[in-house]
């Protein structure tokens, strides 16, 4: 009886003991999918810069964007509204009032260095839904986004700003009413340098008009900026600063020394490191002391350590709100101040033009921190967004 045995049982057990793979078939196996590995690479990163295709000539710009346009490249980006991932003219923008036929407050959105006009659209994922259209579609206001070559010098693009915006209200002086402008990093210091130079522009339109014979009635009329209607900043009523060095960036400053020591030890490979640091673009060189005007990268001194700066003050009649990003719960230490959110210093982001305590009273600035963002995400906090959508729904 012990010698006989179900079949059955003895076909599984052959089934359950199939021997596993030799030595040389293992290797084989091995050596296949190293070899496959970097195939499967470059088709991940393919795959991955296919998706994030938009972001590649940004990137190419912020660092060589001055080289570039100064070649007069294709690849340059030229300041624009954008739609659709492509350039759009003002003429085309098609901008209405609202239904009741009153103008539609504006929303203007710049991104900072290397960036582009989808940081305030979109982000991981379709359902990431950024600021400019959850404003659009919640308080019914129209969001503008804008391009712009972050390798220029920030007041070139300050200046190109100040026409764009210029442009936009010739257009459509009807259909655009109060104007917000929001910038992150970089951006906001385009706005800023925007509003130095079209508040010189009024006020010399204003001064040649006065200076002219029989224009007695120009003196009531043009008494104070805001009462150019045309003008755009006769429109703008809040500008938000997100992330902003407003005393410039501890990074860059770092590079600048780097530079700076190594060009001094004057040996032929500091002398290359050197010459390969500073090949960085105007606008990253801007952000060491967010030089804002032409003059003060014009100087004969802009490469000191410490080179003279213009001073360009808040706007009057404008309401300021500075956010400021936090990688630390507190915000009361020296680290805080000097890393911020990573990216941009505490210190830096609230800006001594913004808190200096004999401004005049009637500027109105708010300062708010945010613990525990860094630079990105300060574009996609819900806290950050609430903040806007308050103020700008008011």
């Amino acid at each position: 009886m012990t010698d006989s045995q179900d079949p059955s049982l003895n076909s599984d057990s052959a089934d359950n003991s199939t021997p596993p793979p030799s030595r040389w078939r293992r290797v084989a196996a091995a050596m296949g999918r190293a070899a496959r590995a970097p195939f499967d690479g470059a088709g991940l990163l393919y795959r991955v810069s296919q998706d994030n295709l938009h972001f590649t000539l940004p990137v190419l710009n912020g660092a060589f964007g001055d080289q570039l346009a100064a070649r007069h490249d294709r690849r340059a980006i030229r300041m624009s509204f954008r739609r659709y991932e492509a350039d759009v003219a003002v003429a085309e923008l098609g901008l209405q009032p609202a239904p009741d036929g009153r103008p539609r407050k504006t929303v203007v959105f710049l991104h900072g260095l290397m960036g582009d006009e989808i940081i305030w659209q979109t982000g991981n994922g379709a359902e990431d839904v950024r600021f400019g259209p959850r404003l659009q579609q919640e308080i019914g206001v129209c969001c503008l986004y804008v391009r712009y070559n972050s390798g220029l010098h920030i007041s070139e693009n300050g200046r190109l700003l100040h026409q764009l915006l210029t442009e936009l209200l010739a257009t459509y002086p009807e259909a655009v009413g109060e104007l917000v402008l929001v910038g992150h990093s970089m951006g906001g210091l385009v706005i800023r340098s925007a509003g130095y130079y079209g508040s010189r522009n009024e006020l010399s339109v204003v001064g040649s008009q006065l200076s002219e014979p029989n224009n007695q009635q120009l003196t009531t009329d043009n008494e104070h900026l805001t009462t150019n209607n045309s003008h755009w900043l006769s429109r703008l009523r809040d500008v938000f600063l997100l992330g902003v060095p407003n005393d410039g960036s501890f990074l860059e400053q770092n590079s600048h020394l780097t530079s700076l020591i190594l060009r001094k030890i004057n040996l032929w490979p500091t002398r290359a490191i050197s010459g390969l640091i500073d090949k960085r673009s105007n606008g990253i060189k801007d952000l060491r002391h967010a030089r804002l005007v032409d003059e003060d990268w014009q100087s004969e001194h802009a490469d000191d350590l410490f080179p003279p700066r213009t001073v360009v003050p808040p706007l009057p009649g404008v309401r300021y709100h500075i956010l400021v990003g936090s990688l630390l719960k507190s915000a009361t230490s020296a680290l805080h101040d000097y890393f911020g959110d990573g990216l941009v210093g505490a210190g830096s982001a609230r800006g001594r033009i913004f808190q200096d305590p004999a401004a005049p009273p009637e500027l109105l600035i708010s300062t708010h921190v945010y613990s525990k963002l860094h630079h990105g995400t300060l574009l996609s906090s819900p806290e950050v967004y609430q903040y806007l959508r308050q103020r700008i729904g008011e």
